[in-house]
């Protein structure tokens, strides 16, 4: 029952939001009810370290096609849980002083979207998954079409068709699975019990793959993405660069590799292979780009990519490895976005060419920044370090020339980062800087505990491995 109730905040708090008129008491009842989803959430993984109150709840559905509304958490869940409903207010509380039209539309989709994705990071029946997977992508349409930049309606329609596209494929292979059950169910364990032949795994894994490697993106599948991240408005952006991207690789974690370990077996090395390719380009990509946000962009596809090659290294640890990472990603891609919003705001440019100087004006802002950034270049002691060198020393095993190219994630990254910290924040200001001032109020409140987090868990990342260590052991059985 408390899964559902995680799943039920966002989605009623979306509900009354819609009837609010006024925006600055939609702003702060989002704000404040997510806050207290936040606290619900820190209950709910009490009671599953505890092993306490009732994480597990299904309820028959649609009985004509045995489809149970099963919710349930485990450790991987429960990170997922913990990543959504951390990273979410503040997201909202990014907005709170921006002036926004139909900011109840807006909010409402948000929380919609976020009660979407708690839904499929909690499914464990397969057709649920599916609704669920599906509904988280109609409120980031409208997001991005409605508050979004230049071309949306254009780029909104490319990032449309090919979710979609993706997701027909994943429902083509779950309705497969439904069919080979003795029972005709959707549920997971029974799909994982089903040891299908080889060549039947083989075809049903590129099915579920396209689903999956669509919404990373994994190169060359990835072309929606740069264009989307810039475009859609900057909290629209956060949700999909720090939450929505991670359905892809929960996906492959909770239902490719143990659903179909022969097709992985037979293809793994080939995903991994298109993994890195996209690694490499859209690490070169990114050091030509000339706005922060395009910049970012590129970035997170090259850190995402590196998630998934350790996911189909085969691997305990790199599992392990990407576990931890999309965590770290989450709370690094949110500040990231936050500071070019900030930055944006101040100089009306994104453009790198034409700031700099900013930390003889904003010297807090230039540190939490700095903080920042080393986390997303993988600076030992910082959050993004932890998960990428699980990732790498996983990738290792299947090739010293894998683990190579899949490590220019953190050169490149480190070049391209430190070039734009140095041509944004140091110099001589300039007529667009020179009136900079320094972060403060909800500012300070939205990126002091994330760049606290970038810090905190790269000293102490034990308890999140700890989360997720049962269930990836469990994982890798299947696998062998």
């Amino acid at each position: 029952m408390l899964t559902l109730i995680l799943i039920l905040i966002p989605f009623i708090t979306g509900l009354a939001v819609l009837f609010i008129k006024d925006p600055v008491v939609v702003k702060r009842f989002t704000i404040a009810t997510s806050f207290a989803g936040l606290a619900f959430t820190f209950f709910v993984l009490a009671a599953f370290i505890n092993g306490t109150g009732s994480l597990d709840f299904t309820h028959t559905w649609i009985p004509a096609i045995s489809v149970n509304f099963h919710v349930r958490i485990d450790g991987l869940s429960m990170l997922m849980v913990l990543l959504t409903n951390l990273l979410s207010p503040f997201i909202y509380l990014s907005g709170i002083n921006k002036e926004q039209p139909r900011a109840n539309i807006l909010y409402a989709l948000m929380l919609f979207m976020q009660a979407a994705m708690l839904g499929v990071f909690t499914a464990f029946d397969g057709f649920l998954f599916y609704i669920f997977w599906e509904l988280s992508l109609i409120p980031i349409y409208f997001i991005v079409l409605l508050w979004g930049g230049k071309r949306r309606q254009i780029i909104t329609l490319k990032f449309f068709i090919y979710t979609l596209l993706g997701s027909l494929f994943m429902l083509i292979a779950f309705i497969f699975l439904y069919f080979k059950t003795p029972n005709g169910t959707w549920e997971l364990a029974d799909f994982i019990k089903l040891n299908l032949p080889a060549g039947a795994q083989s075809v049903l894994f590129w099915f579920l793959f396209l689903a999956f490697a669509i919404k990373m993106p994994i190169f060359p599948l990835h072309t929606w993405q740069p264009d989307t991240y810039t475009t859609a408005p900057s909290q629209g952006t956060m949700m999909l660069s720090s939450i929505m991207l991670k359905m892809g690789i929960y996906g492959v974690l909770r239902w490719l590799l143990p659903v179909l370990p022969l097709g992985v077996s037979q293809w793994g090395t080939t995903a991994m292979v298109l993994a890195i390719i996209g690694i490499v380009y859209a690490s070169f990509i990114a050091l030509k780009q000339n706005d922060l946000k395009t910049l970012v962009a590129y970035s997170s596809i090259a850190h995402v990519g590196l998630i998934a090659a350790g996911l189909f290294s085969g691997t305990l640890i790199a599992m392990q490895g990407a576990a931890f990472q999309m965590l770290a990603h989450g709370i690094n891609i949110v500040a990231l976005f936050y500071i070019i919003e900030l930055i944006e705001r101040r100089t009306n440019t994104r453009e790198i060419s034409l700031l700099g100087g900013i930390k003889n004006k904003a010297p807090l802002f230039s540190a939490v920044f700095m903080i920042v950034m080393l986390g997303a270049i993988a600076l030992p002691l910082t959050n993004g370090f932890v998960g990428e060198f699980l990732l790498i020393t996983g990738i290792i095993h299947q090739g010293i020339w894998y683990a190579v190219f899949a490590a220019l994630t953190m050169v490149m990254g480190a070049i391209y980062m430190l070039s734009v910290y140095q041509k944004v924040m140091l110099g001589e200001t300039n007529k667009l800087t020179a009136t900079f001032t320094d972060i403060k109020g909800v500012e300070l409140a939205v990126l002091i505990p994330l760049a606290a987090l970038v810090i905190l868990l790269g000293v102490y990342p034990q308890p999140i491995l700890d989360l997720t260590s049962g269930v990836f052991e469990q994982l890798f059985k299947l696998q062998l």
